[in-house]
């Protein structure tokens, strides 16, 4: 019984917390991070942008060897 208990309030702790964070506003906001490039005109074509994830060169980076 006691088991169950506990994962029923962990469970729903973790549900809670999971709502608060998908309903907060300034979730959809993207504000650029330090060290981020310079913003770019938007395209003329007035399409979606694509964004590419660029992997550090290997002489850069933590030091991870």
């Amino acid at each position: 019984m006691v088991d169950i208990l506990a994962l029923a309030v962990s469970h729903g702790l973790l549900a809670l917390a999971a709502w608060r964070l998908l309903l907060r506003p300034d979730l959809d906001v993207e504000t650029p991070g330090e060290g981020a490039a310079p913003e770019q005109q938007p395209s003329k074509r007035g399409g979606p942008v694509r964004r590419e994830m660029r992997w550090p060169s290997q002489g850069e980076g933590s030091g991870d060897a």
